[in-house]
């Protein structure tokens, strides 16, 4: 004769549900994807690193992975074809040579004032171009995911979120990601 099993539910006091909570989230992944381009977003960088230092110290077993969040392929294209043009210009202007008579076109008032100020024009293409290319490579976002879950965007919200939004948030997440996960083994 087999004994009879009973079936028992457990309950866990706040203290174990912490405690679970913990180690599901040495096994959490929370993602701020933030583009940090050059000088142009040096705040987002700023903003991610000091995010980054305060999670750890609340949450020491987290991963936080930090990663480009890149703008639209054409935007990308005509940087990168902005970025190529430069140097060709640059070229031009520091070996003297005149693409306009190429087409047989009169050269510009610009043109020959770059010829007769070649470190200025230089200087003037270099910093007026990577202006623009920063432009076209700045999306502005700053998008967290938790697991692979979006639970903030810059980009709908159209702001960051503070270091207490941003705690209450993973707070919930993982209270419910625990709630879900006790829920299965109850089942």
């Amino acid at each position: 004769m087999q004994p009879v099993r009973k079936r028992t539910h457990l309950r866990r006091s706040g203290a174990e549900l912490e405690q679970m909570a913990m180690k599901w989230l040495r096994f959490s992944l929370l993602t701020l994807g933030v583009f940090s381009l050059c000088c142009a977003t040096a705040g987002y960088k700023r903003v991610f690193e000091e995010y980054t230092q305060a999670l750890y110290q609340r949450y020491p077993d987290i991963r936080i992975e930090g990663e480009n969040y890149l703008p639209m392929p054409l935007y990308r294209h005509v940087a990168s074809f902005l970025s190529m043009f430069k140097l060709v210009v640059i070229g031009l202007i520091i070996v003297g040579k005149d693409p306009f008579a190429l087409f047989g076109m009169q050269a510009p008032g610009i043109w020959e004032w770059g010829q007769g100020n070649k470190v200025y024009a230089c200087m003037m293409v270099f910093f007026l171009s990577n202006m623009i290319e920063n432009q076209l490579m700045s999306t502005g976002a700053f998008e967290i995911t938790f697991n692979d879950v979006p639970v903030w965007s810059k980009l709908e919200s159209g702001h960051l979120p503070s270091m207490q939004q941003l705690v209450q948030i993973l707070d919930n997440e993982m209270k419910m990601n625990v709630h879900m996960n006790t829920r299965a083994h109850h089942s």
